[in-house]
């Protein structure tokens, strides 16, 4: 027997069975980590073509059933719906009575924990609140990047265990969030990955105004040693104008954006801002160059900079 051959999952005993309620980005990509630790996805709820989709390339052979029949299947349940769709289901899916005692009931929502589950704990279910910290495509790369991903998990005390070996299978680590802290956990997320997705089109779309063809193959370099400096050193990796209180040249960047990008102005002062408080608070922008700084941010915002830094 070659000793480099590995069993197949399938053929190993399934331990829990599994079912995807919102076969979205997340769901079916959970659900195929777990069936490589040896559990076995037996059913999907998805009605758009994008849902079928994701289903059929993460989760062959998985069929595709209302959400009340997902219950009834399997034992641990990924209720993976947006933030403002799960109270609603968790209430529809108790007053129904498709809980039932014992199953593990799994939401994905970052902003809440496990008090949004109180409908399925009344009727018998086992809460767990397991968030992964990742941003996913809905392709079969997500499995992967699962390997080393944080979750923030919130669970009752008595079931944390359970919720710990669950993370570890999906190749996650868990980090333990109180229930009190989801939203400001989540905002921070958002706050990081969200809005970098925006900072990063909105550069790639002015370096094409500018003349570069290929703006991600500059930007790359740049943005992940200032990624990697920023996650190493914090604010001592702050460069730029702004931190260094070049008030002219971040006039001139305004005057430039308010002539080919209006929409970009309001973000582009509200980051400076953000930058040179930080500058200002860990001693990297000199107080004597921040008042000029300020003040054509201050004045940015009214449209009134120059590009030497003046007002008009």
């Amino acid at each position: 027997m070659n000793a480099s051959h590995q069993p197949d999952p399938r053929d190993r005993p399934a331990r829990l069975t599994v079912g995807v309620v919102g076969a979205g980005r997340v769901g079916p990509a959970l659900a195929a980590s777990l069936q490589l630790a040896g559990h076995r996805p037996v059913a999907a709820s998805g009605v758009s073509d994008s849902s079928v989709r994701r289903a059929a390339a993460l989760l062959p052979d998985v069929p595709l059933v209302p959400p009340a029949e997902v219950l009834d299947r399997a034992d641990l349940v990924l209720l993976t719906v947006p933030d403002d769709a799960l109270p609603g289901l968790v209430e529809g899916l108790a007053e129904t009575g498709a809980v039932r005692p014992g199953q593990l009931l799994v939401h994905t929502s970052g902003r809440y924990g496990t008090k949004v589950l109180e409908p399925a704990l009344r009727a018998g279910a086992l809460p767990l609140a397991l968030h992964p910290a990742m941003t996913f495509t809905g392709t079969p790369v997500d499995v992967q990047r699962l390997a080393g991903c944080s979750f923030g998990v919130t669970a009752p005390e008595e079931l944390r265990l359970a919720a710990e070996a669950l993370v570890i299978e999906m190749g996650g680590e868990p980090e333990w969030i109180a229930e009190e802290n989801r939203p400001l956990y989540h905002a921070a997320l958002a706050l990081g990955a969200n809005h970098l997705v925006t900072l990063v089109a909105e550069s790639m779309d002015l370096l094409r105004d500018a003349g570069v063809e290929q703006p991600d193959r500059m930007l790359g370099p740049l943005l992940g040693a200032a990624l990697d400096n920023a996650l190493r050193s914090g604010d001592a990796a702050l460069t730029g104008p702004v931190a260094r209180g070049d008030a002219g040249t971040v006039a001139a960047h305004v005057a430039e954006l308010r002539k080919h990008a209006p929409q970009t102005v309001a973000g582009y002062l509200a980051m400076a801002r953000a930058t040179a408080d930080r500058a200002l608070a860990h001693g990297l922008l000199k107080p004597e160059l921040a008042e000029d700084l300020l003040g054509v941010l201050a004045n940015g915002a009214d449209g009134g900079t120059t590009p030497e830094g003046g007002t008009r």
